[in-house]
């Protein structure tokens, strides 16, 4: 097995400048993690997250905006992070261009 190193910051290519990144870094059956480049892109207005997990979400860079079933909405900087338990229905309402959102998402 040849051991490789990567960079979470690295963005090397993406499909289109329209298109989310979504890249396992760990995934088995009782943990994914995740790391998401986002350029832009919302949830679609009228839809919802509603996962089976809970997640864990860490901003690394960018700025983002979530919003919850409740109305409620809470802007992430670098290095905010946040619990959201299985069910909690929320959406992303901003995600910045530049510098691009790189997120670390955790679901277990």
């Amino acid at each position: 097995m040849k051991i490789r190193k990567r960079n979470i910051f690295n963005i090397l290519d993406s499909k289109s400048d329209r298109d989310e990144i979504f890249e396992d870094i760990i995934r088995n059956p009782g943990i994914l993690l995740e790391r998401i480049i986002s350029t832009g892109q919302v949830t679609p207005e009228g839809e919802w997250y509603d996962q089976e997990r809970d997640e864990w979400v860490l901003l690394l860079q960018g700025e983002a905006t979530l919003q919850f079933e409740q109305s409620e909405l809470l802007e992430l900087k670098p290095g905010d992070y946040v619990f959201l338990p299985a069910h909690l229905k929320h959406r992303v309402v901003h995600t910045s261009i530049k510098p691009p959102c790189i997120w670390l998402a955790l679901h277990y």
